[in-house]
């Protein structure tokens, strides 16, 4: 019984580790090239990842000190972090997760349709799938913070995708590491694996997950079930994901 069809990776903290080391550096020097008294440190970054999207994240810490700025500056700071953030990949200094690149290889191999769902803007996207996949782009289309009103904790990029791609929720798995992507993927009615970033999460209460691993596993690497079916290799492969479509969907019936 096959029943996978569509996987929607998120792409920070999901594909590849990126926050800390190519945000977060990226944000403070934009800070610097507009003479702002700003630095984020490891807990402050860790905490502003509660609010989805680069520029909302600029504009609530100003309004969280008391430094009003307007949405024409916030854009501009943006601008700038992104221009830094292009250039710290360049360098690379960021790299796919474990088993990221085993997995995807296998699905696109059994031709299983392959998306990315993200907050972070068209621009960086296409620059990161080009460097952390120059063979090929496995990915059929990305949903970028460009492309949707409404971001991530809101089902609407979840949704948007859906539509696009034309696979029913039923056929399809969402990887995501944060809670307003697991948030947005649920609302959306997409079946959801957590698997952790390098940023420590606590998954809020009310979030009910059906797959939770420590890490999509590798040759050389063993993957552990928190919750969910068991892995009948040492890492996350199609069979795996088949078969937690197949668990949900008896549970249901």
């Amino acid at each position: 019984m096959s029943l996978l069809k569509g996987v929607y990776w998120d792409l920070d903290g999901t594909v590849a580790n990126t926050e800390l080391e190519a945000h977060l550096p990226a944000f403070n020097l934009a800070f610097e090239d507009f003479g702002l008294n700003w630095k984020w440190d490891t807990s402050i970054y860790i905490d502003l990842l509660k609010v989805n999207g680069g520029k909302n994240r600029i504009s609530h810490f100003s309004k969280t000190i008391g430094e009003f700025i307007s949405n024409e500056l916030v854009i501009r700071i943006h601008e700038k972090k992104q221009f830094h953030y292009l250039k710290i990949i360049k360098k690379n200094t960021v790299h796919l997760k474990t088993g990221v690149k085993r997995l995807i290889s296998e699905l696109f191999e059994k031709k299983v349709r392959q998306f990315i769902v993200t907050s972070s803007s068209r621009k960086q996207v296409d620059l990161l799938i080009e460097y952390l996949f120059p063979e090929f782009n496995p990915f059929e289309f990305i949903i970028s913070s460009d492309d949707v009103k409404y971001h991530k904790p809101n089902p609407l990029p979840y949704l948007k995708a859906m539509r696009l791609s034309g696979i029913d929720n039923n056929n399809s798995v969402v990887f995501e590491d944060s809670n307003p992507g697991i948030k947005s993927s649920l609302a959306a009615k997409i079946p959801t694996i957590y698997v952790p970033s390098n940023i420590p999460t606590v998954i809020d209460k009310q979030i009910k997950l059906d797959c939770i691993l420590d890490s999509l596993g590798d040759f050389n690497k063993v993957a552990n079930v928190i919750k969910g079916p068991k892995l009948n290799k040492n890492y996350v492969d199609y069979s795996f994901l088949n078969n937690f479509l197949i668990s949900i969907c008896n549970a249901k019936y």
